[in-house]
């Protein structure tokens, strides 16, 4: 049986601050989080002694344009579309040089 997810990776995200990013999968989440910086924004997963463990429905990885991931809480992240064709390949970019790379 398939879980039910609220994102899937490749949907297009912004925080309620307004800045872009782009869900991302699980194996994706494995191999960056040990070579690019957590952001540490708000609206981000965190509880004492809890590791990040994306679910899609409460816990979401999210890669921003600004070269940062974070493991956003469902509820201070909405679905976006407009977003621009260059920022969509730059955030893309960033996962392809990421994951090469490791």
């Amino acid at each position: 049986m398939e879980r039910k997810r609220l994102f899937e990776a490749g949907d297009t995200v912004a925080t309620f601050t307004g800045q872009a990013g782009m869900v991302i999968s699980e194996e994706v989440f494995a191999r960056i989080r040990n070579n690019l910086k957590e952001g540490k924004r708000p609206g981000h997963y965190f509880a004492p002694g809890c590791c990040h463990n994306p679910d899609y429905v409460i816990q979401i990885p999210v890669l921003f344009e600004d070269g940062t991931y974070d493991v956003m809480r469902a509820m201070n992240i909405k679905r976006t579309t407009g977003l621009p064709e260059e920022q969509r390949a730059f955030i893309d970019g960033i996962i392809n040089d990421r994951t090469e790379s490791a």
